[in-house]
């Protein structure tokens, strides 16, 4: 049985240079992080182990009982980080430069009086960090959300996307919004991050050699959600995992060849320990006797 490697998996720059800030020495336990660092349970264990303290949001800032906190890889509202200068604490900004990017490109938008219009998922951090400072905007996730426009009645539309989407979804989502008869002028910036495009080229391309996909990165992560979705568009048998310790023997079975992707927050160790304890499966099943 071969086992590959994606051409491109894991760790981007962004993600890695928050991890390493948020690692540093000096913090010690005087360093609370508002809300996931990364969307990776390992990376988050690490922290707490450093004694670093997490809460979930700016909401429970009754929760931050440290002088310095740290605004995480997603980003965040300038709102939100004058709240919690206001309130008296030191702020560390660990907001990866291609999500401080979509900031700049939709206030500019706005600057040149169009209506501003965020393809992502309305709940998750990085788009709430991105809307935080707008009086009025759209969120749209699909189709669905398209008569929100209809009903807006705004015709000029400045379109972002979040980071992390599946660049096939924000270009159908913005053909759709280009055709309908209530919007006179469309301005899309394609802000899909290039580690996630990478990322996505790299699985699509594995997923044409092999007959089962390992994906690793946090459930809640939509980075590695979106390499899942590559590998069901492909119809290639995926299997969404954490770490090495749910891997299944029985997945392997009847497989010639297993190909191993990883989300932007997932760190190079665990890519390796998931190699390795596929590797060794891969060893167990060739050294079965064949049965007749």
């Amino acid at each position: 049985m071969k086992v590959s490697l994606a051409n491109a998996l894991g760790t981007c720059f962004g993600v890695q240079d928050a991890i390493n800030l948020a690692m540093t020495p000096d913090f010690g336990a005087d360093l609370t992080i508002v809300g996931q660092l990364v969307h990776n349970p390992q990376v988050n264990e690490s922290l707490k182990k450093n004694g670093v303290s997490l809460v979930n949001d700016i909401d429970a800032m009754d929760q931050i009982k440290t002088k310095k906190v740290m605004i995480t890889a997603h980003g965040a509202a300038e709102t939100t980080k004058k709240k919690l200068s206001d309130a008296g604490h030191t702020v560390f900004d660990a907001s990866c430069p291609l999500v401080m990017r979509v900031h700049k490109t939709i206030k500019s938008m706005v600057q040149k009086d169009y209506f501003p219009v965020v393809i992502g998922q309305q709940d998750h951090v990085e788009v709430r960090g991105i809307v935080g400072d707008l009086e009025d905007f759209l969120v749209i996730n699909d189709v669905s959300d398209l008569e929100k426009i209809e009903q807006a009645g705004k015709r000029r539309l400045g379109i972002v996307s979040q980071t992390t989407l599946q660049v096939e979804k924000a270009e159908h989502l913005v053909s759709k919004i280009r055709n309908l008869e209530c919007v006179d002028e469309v301005y899309f910036v394609n802000t899909i991050c290039q580690p996630t495009r990478d990322r996505q080229i790299a699985v699509r391309d594995l997923a044409d050699q092999v007959d089962i996909m390992i994906v690793i990165g946090g459930y809640n992560s939509s980075n590695t959600k979106k390499l899942v979705q590559v590998c069901e568009e492909k119809n290639i048998q995926a299997h969404h995992i954490e770490s090495f310790s749910q891997l299944d023997g029985v997945w392997f079975h009847n497989k010639n060849h297993v190909g191993i992707t990883a989300g932007t927050s997932t760190p190079e160790y665990v890519i390796n320990e998931v190699h390795e304890a596929i590797l060794k499966i891969a060893r167990e099943i060739e050294a079965k006797p064949v049965t007749h």
